[in-house]
């Protein structure tokens, strides 16, 4: 027996079977776990055994596949055979004549959720914090342990599909509602109790899909009101993924497939869409990005060494504006005293506001109750007076992006901020070194880049100044794992990193506008591209009238310092709807018209950018949308900005919204290859202009074979 799995037969003849995999902190389906799960349906041979609990004796049940091993491999044979084994082991499990019970004490996700399908009835602890389900899709896979068959058998086509191609978590209570779960239980010991009873009850259980009249719920692929739903399912998938998620179409056939074949025979073809996910390249991307750098830097890779962990116990907020007012309900909900400070008391107690109408909105849809928000609120103190501030161990900034404005309310704060406590900036654009002569203490001076809305935003870039210490960038660090955020280290620069390449984006939407592009062709090529608004949209959000006031600020900071920057060809477009009075979504007009019954593209802006008779095609376009950001990423790289490439691929999916199906800035580069990017970048530049010329340390990988890696 695998020491993965420790059993112990009760004198009521029940077979408890507990995972404990050794030195992880979480159960996955490494090799030894899944070893002895195949060695359980020979201990339940046992004549003694009536029947078998399974459950975890660590926090969570089980996370799911161990991707150290899929990694590896290469051929599609290798995850279509590793799949069939694992099938092989559950199935095993399933139909060895006796009842099996998970009793899921925690997190159950992916394959772990699996092992809990192949058992004969799941009770979970009745928390709203447990989580189940399948989120493999959200790394470009699909379930490969027969998780797409059973949960097809389970709760009909529709709610399969949903559940595997959104791979959003379910709570307990509401999987029990779907059929998923047998019974909830209020803690361990019930937990193990309703174990036992269920199978006392039930001692010749069997899978439903096993059994000789079974049907699947709704019908199967073939029954009407299946077939119907069917018919415009790919559609819908369609117009949320663009075609750009291949695991979602896998996961759509695989069940379609499965709704037409007995229980084994759809489980191989289950295996074959496995390996064709595995073997994507959006796969490779998204897992390298979102599952390895993305949990490296959680770990601390960005984080300076040596500095011991400290915790923000009081926070100051200067400004009580959105960002301002969600920075505090984040912080207060992590726990902390807040001092949101504003010029007025009106102005401060608008910014308390902002938490109290997201915290009444959490109420009202039964997620929080009015003691838990009365309690969060009563942590935020609203006020004008800088002495309230006294005790602090973090200031944030998040004050209008002037730099006048920054430096008198840093002069206040850091008056009453004790010696060894940490200043920062929540500039988006403006460096931080320059923002910290105005600093008293510029080693304690450091920059908390948060993105609006911040309740929502998972990111917060970290921007290190020229004589900021150590011990100040890991306060910081550790602030921003606090509140349960994403943190991303880079260098100090105009605009560091994400707002510096995120205009690229925009500004190039825009300079398509200007060449005679049709509006409509610019704001479909960003959503086909893969990013979460179109660049026109986006830019409108943003407004119009902040990005001429950057751009003006950085052409007066170029000038004191003897520099002058061309001007990006969209710019000029942006000056001319400003001057129009149509600076973006928070005027109601912008490049769309804004009115109570939604947002449409302003008719006339076709009429100041006529339309070209002769449009370029849409890959045209996609490809200038995404090379003008690969590529200032890759020059940010080259320059020092970032300091790792974890760094520049996590912050591009989590900051900006860069296509999560290629892995982040930098992994475009390296799943496109270095020789094959600049070779377009070189065309696009010869059509577009110098921008698109590929940066320098492109050209040298291009020339050696090599890639971006840590």
């Amino acid at each position: 027996m695998s020491d993965a799995i420790t059993t112990e037969l009760g004198s009521d003849g029940i077979l408890v079977a507990t995972m404990n995999l050794p030195g992880r902190p979480m159960n996955v389906l490494a090799g030894a776990l899944v070893e002895g799960l195949a060695a359980l349906p020979a201990k339940l041979a046992d004549p003694a055994a009536k029947g078998l609990i399974l459950t975890s004796g660590k926090a969570d049940f089980c996370a799911g596949a161990d991707l150290d091993g899929l990694v590896k491999w290469t051929k599609p044979e290798e995850p279509f055979e590793g799949s069939m084994a694992l099938k092989k082991v559950l199935r095993s499990l399933e139909t060895q004549g006796k009842p099996v019970v998970a009793a899921i004490n925690g997190h159950a996700l992916g394959g772990g959720f699996e092992i809990a399908l192949a058992c004969h009835a799941r009770i979970a602890l009745d928390d709203p914090k447990l989580k189940l389900g399948q989120p493999e899709v959200k790394l470009g896979l699909l379930p490969g342990g027969g998780g797409t068959q059973r949960l097809l058998r389970l709760v009909g086509v529709q709610q399969a599909m949903q559940i595997c191609a959104e791979g959003a978590d379910i709570a307990p209570a509401k999987a029990k509602g779907m059929g998923l779960l047998a019974d909830l239980a209020k803690d361990r010991d019930e937990l193990m109790a309703k174990a036992r009873a269920w199978i006392a009850a039930n001692p010749k259980a069997a899978a439903p899909w096993d059994q000789p009249k079974f049907k699947i719920p709704g019908g199967d692929s073939r029954s009407p009101g299946v077939v119907q739903m069917l018919a415009i399912a790919p559609s819908i998938a369609s117009a949320k993924s663009y075609g750009n998620y291949p695991a979602v179409q896998h996961i759509m056939s695989c069940i379609f497939e499965g709704g037409l074949l007995d229980f084994d025979s759809a489980c191989v073809v289950e295996s074959r869409y496995f390996a064709a996910c595995v073997m994507s390249q959006e796969a490779k991307n998204m897992i390298g990005s979102l599952w390895f750098q993305l949990n490296a830097i959680k770990k601390g890779a960005s984080r300076p060494q040596g500095v011991p962990p400290a915790k923000v116990g009081k926070l100051g907020v200067l400004g009580a504006g959105m960002m301002g007012g969600g920075i505090a309900y984040v912080s207060a909900r992590a726990g902390m005293e807040v001092v949101l400070l504003d010029t007025t008391q009106e102005q401060a107690d608008k910014g308390k506001a902002y938490s109290q109408g997201l915290l009444d909105k959490a109420v009202k849809k039964g997620r929080s109750t009015p003691e838990k928000r009365d309690a969060l609120l009563a942590k935020i103190k609203p006020t004008t007076r800088y002495e309230d501030l006294a005790g602090c161990d973090l200031v944030i900034e998040a004050v209008f992006e002037d730099r006048a404005i920054k430096a008198d309310v840093t002069k206040k704060a850091e008056a009453v901020l004790a010696a060894d406590k940490v200043f920062a900036s929540n500039t988006s654009t403006l460096p931080i070194t320059g923002l910290a002569q105005a600093s008293a203490r510029p080693k304690s001076f450091i920059g908390l880049h948060f993105f609006s809305p911040v309740d929502k935003m998972p990111l917060v870039e970290i921007i290190v100044g020229k004589q900021t210490s150590d011990e100040t960038l890991a306060r910081g660090f550790d602030y921003v794992l606090q509140i349960g955020k994403t943190p991303i280290v880079v260098n100090d620069s105009r605009g560091f990193y994400t707002s510096r390449v995120f205009a690229t984006y925009v500004t190039e939407g825009i300079a398509m506008l200007k060449e005679g592009v049709h509006p409509r062709s610019i704001e479909v090529a960003g959503l086909q591209a893969g990013m979460p608004m179109p660049p026109l949209a986006l830019q409108d959000e943003v407004s119009l009238s902040l990005s001429m006031h950057v751009a003006e600020q950085t052409k007066k900071d170029l000038a004191a310092e003897g520099k002058s920057l061309p001007e990006h060809p969209g710019m000029g477009v942006i000056r001319q709807l400003c001057e129009i009075g149509r600076v973006g979504k928070k005027a109601g007009k912008g490049f769309y018209d804004y009115t109570e019954e939604g947002k449409s593209l302003w008719p006339d802006l076709t009429k100041l950018y006529p339309p070209a008779a002769q449009q370029p095609e849409q890959r045209e376009l996609i490809d200038r949308l995404m090379f003008a950001q690969a590529n200032e990423a890759a020059r940010c790289y080259e320059e020092g900005v970032l300091r790792s490439v974890a760094d520049a691929n996590i912050g591009s999916i989590f900051g900006w919204g860069f296509a999560p199906f290629h892995g982040g800035a930098l992994q475009f580069v390296n799943a496109l290859g270095a020789k094959a990017f600049v070779a377009r970048a070189r065309e696009l530049a010869a059509r577009y202009g110098p921008r698109f010329e590929p940066a320098v340390v492109v050209v040298k990988m291009a020339e050696t074979g090599g890639r971006f890696a840590d």
